[in-house]
């Protein structure tokens, strides 16, 4: 949904608006403020399990946060996945992670398509997060059971089948496309 504004927004004026927080949350794109989509079952279902392995890593120097809003370069997009490595996530004075988000760019943001969502707004989160600093991004689409993976130094990669996904260094993570899309399966007994 898009706000219906009398003029338009400073980035400044919408991080003071109230209802920026509301579930699902709202962002800022070149001074427009629109609401996420209500994400689904299959967006849900990747999202806790892909967070769930992500963090599992041993050994690694990242955590994925999922909903994290990251403020950066005139926009403050909402990642479905944001993962930075943990020495880039901010503290406050009690050494625990601050409420308000980040200003940074995840070093890695993955966007789950959902069924009402367009693909080219998703993109451009994921473009504008490589221009301000990401690694990795990828675009995950559960209907058409595709990644795609960008990254800065070559064309967006299509992922699909038993190939390992790409992750960022130090991250000894072992997925494929076909185990991230059987999480979707449901074995009722």
């Amino acid at each position: 949904m898009t706000v219906a504004l009398p003029q338009r927004l400073t980035l400044e004026e919408f991080l003071t608006l109230p209802y920026i927080e509301e579930s699902p949350a709202w962002e800022f794109v070149q001074g427009e403020a629109t609401q996420k989509p209500m994400p689904g079952g299959k967006h849900s279902r990747i999202q806790s399990r892909l967070v769930g392995v992500i963090n599992n890593a041993v050994d690694s120097p990242y955590e994925a946060l999922t909903e994290l809003r990251c403020t950066v370069g005139g926009r403050s997009i909402v990642p479905d996945i944001a993962v930075l490595e943990q020495s880039r996530i901010p503290i406050d004075e009690n050494g625990e992670i601050i409420s308000t988000g980040v200003s940074v760019a995840p070093d890695w943001i993955i966007e789950i398509l959902s069924p009402q969502q367009s693909q080219m707004k998703v993109t451009r989160k994921i473009l504008h997060s490589l221009r301000y600093g990401g690694q990795l991004g990828w675009l995950i689409d559960p209907e058409e059971r595709v990644v795609l993976v960008y990254r800065l130094d070559r064309l967006p990669e299509e992922w699909t089948d038993d190939a390992i996904l790409p992750s960022l260094p130090a991250l000894d993570l072992a997925l494929t496309a076909e185990q991230l899309f059987g999480w979707l399966q449901i074995n009722h007994r």
